[in-house]
C-alpha cells in the first residue's frame, strides 16, 4: 500500500503543477498584451522608410524602451496617399495606444484631429506653429510637440548651394506639392533667395505621378538649368520616378533628402530625417515615462546633411567644385 501511494501523490503534484502552468500561460498573455503601445503614423511606406522606423526604435532604447521587451511599435503606413492618415489616424485611436508618432505634417495633422488626449509626437517639414500644430515651439500646449525640419529655410539654401554647384545658372525651377502644407512658405522662401542671388525661380505644381512626368516635361519650354523639389512627403515617395525623369531630361536635380542621391540624383541638402526620427523617439520614450508634451519644447534640427553623387555628376558633365565636394556629408562614387 505504501508503494502505491508515492506514485499516486507524484500524480496529484503533477497535475497541480500542470494546472498551475496552465493558469500562468493566460497570464502571460496578458502580460504581453500591456505593453504600452507606439502608434507611428507615417505617409510612405515601410519599404522605403524602414531606415526611418530603425532611428524611431534607437530613439526609444535611449529612453529605456526596447520594441518587443517593454514598448510595442504598432505601424501605420499611408503609402504616398495622404488621403488614407485620417482613418489611420481613427484607427490608432480606437485602439487606444499610449503615443502616437507622425511623420510628416499631414500626418501630424491627421493625428491632431482624431485625438485631443492621447500625445502626439510629430516631425514636421512645416513650420508646426505656422500651420496650427502647436502654439509655440517652447510651450506647444495641448497634447502635441515634435520636431521641426525648417524646410522653407532649408529650401533657399539648397538654391544657395545650387549657385556654387552652377555659378553661370539663370533659372531653377522649383517642384512643389499643392497638398502640402508648407509649400506656399517654401516656395517664397526660394523666391526671396532667388532674388537676393540674382537667380530667376519658377514654381512647377505636382501632386499625383502624372503630374510629374507632366513637370519634368516642361523643363525644356522653361529654360531652366537646374530643378529642385520641395521637402514634401509625397514627392519623396517618388524619388525613384523623379530621379529618373532628371536623369531623361538631362537636368541636376537638387533634393531636401539623402534618399534622392542614393537613387541616382545628383545632391542634396537638409536636416537629417534619421535623427529627427531618433528625436521622435526619445521624446516618445520620455512621455511613456510621465513627461507632458506641453511642457517638451518642439525641437530645431542640429544635424544637416550635403550628400553628393559623382556618378550623377559624371553623367552630367558636371565638374563639381572641391570645396563644394569637402563639405559633404557622403560622396556617392
Amino acid at each position: 500500500m505504501k508503494r502505491a501511494s508515492l506514485p499516486l501523490l507524484r500524480r496529484r503534484e503533477f497535475i497541480t503543477l500542470l494546472g498551475g502552468a496552465a493558469a500562468a500561460w493566460p497570464l502571460a498573455a496578458r502580460a504581453q498584451q500591456t505593453l504600452p503601445v507606439v502608434g507611428l503614423l507615417h505617409y510612405a511606406s515601410p519599404d522605403t522608410f524602414a531606415h526611418i522606423a530603425d532611428a524611431l526604435r534607437r530613439g526609444l532604447k535611449e529612453a529605456g524602451h526596447v520594441e518587443g521587451q517593454n514598448v510595442s511599435i504598432d505601424y501605420r503606413w499611408a503609402y504616398g496617399h495622404y488621403d488614407r492618415l485620417p482613418a489611420l489616424a481613427a484607427d490608432l485611436v480606437r485602439r487606444q495606444v499610449a503615443v502616437i508618432i507622425a511623420g510628416g505634417t499631414v500626418a501630424a495633422r491627421a493625428a491632431k484631429e482624431a485625438t485631443a488626449t492621447i500625445p502626439v509626437v510629430f516631425t514636421s517639414g512645416a513650420d508646426p506653429v505656422w500651420s496650427g500644430l502647436v502654439a509655440s515651439l517652447g510651450r506647444p500646449g495641448a497634447n502635441l510637440t515634435g520636431t521641426s525640419l525648417i524646410a522653407a529655410e532649408m529650401a533657399a539654401k539648397r538654391l544657395e548651394l545650387t549657385r556654387e554647384l552652377l555659378p553661370h545658372a539663370r533659372a531653377v525651377a522649383m517642384v512643389v506639392n499643392p497638398n502640402y502644407p508648407g509649400a506656399e512658405s517654401e516656395m517664397a522662401e526660394v523666391e526671396a533667395a532667388g532674388r537676393i542671388i540674382g537667380l530667376r525661380t519658377e514654381k512647377l505644381t505636382a501632386g499625383s505621378e502624372d503630374e510629374i512626368d507632366a513637370a519634368f516635361a516642361s523643363l525644356a519650354q522653361r529654360s531652366v538649368d537646374a530643378v529642385m523639389v520641395g521637402a514634401d512627403g509625397f514627392l519623396i515617395t517618388r524619388c525613384n520616378q523623379i530621379v529618373a525623369l532628371a536623369s531623361r531630361y538631362k537636368i541636376p536635380g537638387i533634393y531636401p533628402f539623402v534618399d534622392f542621391p542614393e537613387a541616382g540624383g545628383l545632391m542634396s541638402y537638409g536636416a537629417s530625417l534619421s535623427d529627427a526620427y531618433r528625436q521622435a523617439g526619445v521624446y516618445a520614450g520620455r512621455i511613456l515615462k510621465g513627461a507632458k508634451p506641453a511642457e517638451l519644447p518642439v525641437q530645431q534640427p542640429t544635424k544637416f546633411d550635403l550628400f553628393i553623387n559623382l556618378k550623377a555628376a559624371r553623367a552630367l558633365r558636371l565638374n563639381v567644385p572641391p570645396m563644394l565636394i569637402a563639405r559633404a556629408e557622403q560622396v556617392i562614387e
